[in-house]
């Protein structure tokens, strides 16, 4: 089933569970499918454009995803840093337009993945055809407590009126500001994670049985088609 092409979702969120899992299937270390799941995420980036969905944000790592053990969370913060830098250096990134940014608590991370996040940025932010976001050291819960300090700081500070603050006004100090159409979960789990609990308000939710590396290409066309028959009435 072909998606419509006026319903393609401009914007799509994307939870990549099941990398340890799938590595557990194969009797791997689980750490060890992080590698696959890195491989298929690249591949991700050039379907999105593919369906002409404009952007994509990626929950890469959460907070919570920190106190993993650290045998496991060095292996993964190692493979953050060579794929970004493989991004940086991917020519088709410039030729397709494509931006990349950053949103979470990036201080939480080591410098020399913050480098290598810094760079890639910089390294596209004149890019302005599609744009993927990655959310790393992200938490939903942890980035609306940080909009409402920075509201507050402000009101404090008197270059805001508490009878001022409108959605928009807290729109404009979230990390996110833009709602994806669809969020789509890999791994089996039915749960959101603290994955952008304001701007999901009225999202579509897919979630896959497969594991992050099984899934294909045909996977997201099922449900960017499924999206194309929803009727989305917010609330009405």
């Amino acid at each position: 089933m072909e998606p419509s092409p006026n319903k393609v979702p401009r914007h799509i969120g994307i939870i990549i569970d099941g990398n340890r899992r799938f590595a557990k299937k194969l009797m791997l270390k689980p750490w060890k499918g992080h590698e696959w799941g890195a491989k298929k995420l690249e591949k991700l980036l050039y379907w999105c454009k593919d369906f002409g969905v404009k952007e994509l944000t990626i929950y890469a790592l959460s907070i919570q995803n920190l106190d993993r053990p650290k045998e496991e969370l060095d292996y993964l913060l190692k493979l953050f840093i060579e794929f970004y830098n493989k991004l940086k250096e991917d020519k088709r990134i410039k030729e397709s337009g494509i931006r990349i940014r950053f949103i979470g608590n990036r201080k939480l991370l080591p410098q020399n993945v913050q480098d290598a996040m810094y760079n890639l940025e910089e390294n596209t932010k004149k890019n302005n055809q599609h744009q993927i976001n990655f959310a790393m050291a992200y938490g939903g819960r942890e980035e609306i407590i940080d909009a409402t300090i920075k509201i507050a700081q402000k009101v404090k500070d008197g270059k805001l009126k508490p009878e001022e603050i409108n959605a928009k006004t807290f729109e404009d100090n979230l990390s996110l500001k833009e709602s994806p159409d669809m969020i789509i979960r890999t791994g089996g789990e039915k749960r959101t994670s603290n994955f952008l609990p304001y701007q999901s308000t009225y999202t579509e939710w897919f979630y896959l049985e497969k594991c992050w590396p099984e899934f294909e290409k045909e996977d997201l066309e099922k449900c960017v088609a499924e999206y194309s028959e929803r009727e989305r009435r917010y609330g009405k």
